[in-house]
């Protein structure tokens, strides 16, 4: 068993499994997530091991809802222009202006936490209700999680667990894909 599988199966399962994992997920009632830490390159076997967790919580009874951060970015760059444009614009200006303006549209023209809390279940169940927010890695490097969690307090009610490609720093501090400087700054339980 990988060490990957064992987290997932030993750590984090046995709280979504729980009949209420809020209180166990998070010391925060108005931030009923956490975040589960994955070495980047695992992003395929983290993949296969989510979608065994989602059936194994399934057949407990619980309904899990996936959100793609990568269909969330993709729909916020097409609201602007047609991708090709894009292609086009970072030949043309070069990368760090595209992630200047694409952080921009996702942070004030088509807000990522808006694409998201937009995907969140409708009438949500805390007791039924699991959120995973996937394809983390697709944001980098034009935006950082950080923002996005701390933006969605309040705004969502049921457990939710933000699959996060990066490197531990400390006890609390993360690397977003193991190559930014870490922000120490998050809140949410980290497995």
């Amino acid at each position: 068993m990988s060490d990957l599988e064992h987290r997932i199966t030993h750590s984090l399962e046995p709280v979504l499994d729980l009949p209420d994992p809020r209180q166990r997920i998070s010391a925060y009632h108005d931030m009923p997530y956490a975040l589960f830490r994955y070495d980047p390159e695992d992003e395929f076997e983290l993949r296969k091991q989510v979608t065994l967790l989602e059936t194994r919580l399934d057949q407990k009874g619980k309904r899990v809802k996936r959100i793609s951060l990568a269909e969330c970015l993709d729909e916020a760059m097409r609201s602007q222009r047609p991708l090709e444009e894009w292609f086009t614009a970072e030949r043309e200006q070069g990368i760090e202006t595209l992630v200047e303006t694409v952080h921009s549209i996702l942070s004030e023209y088509s807000p990522l936490v808006d694409l998201v809390a937009a995907r969140m279940p409708e009438a949500p169940d805390p007791l039924r209700d699991v959120v995973f927010i996937l394809r983390t890695g697709a944001l980098f490097p034009v935006y950082r999680t950080f923002s996005l969690l701390e933006q969605l307090q309040g705004r969502v009610h049921v457990p939710t667990v933000l699959f996060y490609p990066g490197d531990l720093d400390g006890a609390a501090g993360l690397r977003f894909m193991g190559v930014l400087d870490a922000e120490h700054n998050y809140r949410p339980k980290i497995f």
